[in-house]
């Protein structure tokens, strides 16, 4: 007699567990391997004191996602203090970084700073006239920002924007800053 393996019950999008054997350092491990390129990503927060703030945010999971109409979508970890402030101010902006910039990337990667205003206190940068964001001098190009969507998907949100702006600033021949196996690196 044949017997039917009863159907799994269904999984909610919100619940969906790893795969069996997968475990998230053998995940993480795996990811290291594809190369990213290092952005900026900043926004000024005009409710925070008498001027407001600018804050800012290292990332490396950042994409284009259409030329017509021009989207980018950037992950933001969730409850992250660009998550949060991207859930209320909708401009934002991304400068990639050239290879030179290191010290950038790696300023602004720090976990559990109590503010921006010293890190960007000695950066040359201008501000963007669509977001008011910083923009970092020397950067390979900057975008300003427009949120058109927002997802949740895991321990992220996937923020969509819609570029406003697009600059090549730097006249520099230098390559970009990449992000392979846990470290910041240059194409050689």
């Amino acid at each position: 007699m044949l017997q039917k393996t009863p159907a799994p019950p269904p999984v909610s999008d919100l619940a969906i567990p790893h795969a069996e054997g997968v475990s998230n350092d053998e995940f993480r491990a795996a990811m290291s391997r594809l190369a990213s390129g290092v952005v900026l990503v900043t926004a000024h927060d005009p409710d925070d004191g008498p001027r407001g703030e600018d804050v800012g945010m290292t990332a490396t999971a950042f994409m284009s996602v259409s030329l017509d109409p021009p989207l980018v979508l950037v992950s933001l970890r969730n409850g992250s203090r660009m998550d949060d402030l991207l859930t209320d101010v909708p401009v934002w902006a991304v400068s990639m970084l050239a290879e030179d910039q290191r010290h950038v990337a790696g300023r602004f990667a720090m976990k559990n700073r109590v503010s921006d205003r010293l890190l960007f206190a000695d950066l040359p940068h201008t501000r963007g006239e669509e977001s008011g964001a910083p923009l970092m001098g020397g950067a390979l190009a900057t975008l300003e920002c427009r949120t058109e969507s927002r997802v949740v998907a895991g321990d992220h949100t996937l923020v969509v924007g819609r570029v406003l702006t697009a600059a090549l600033p730097s006249a520099s021949n230098s390559g970009p800053l990449t992000y392979f196996q846990g470290k910041y690196r240059h194409l050689s």
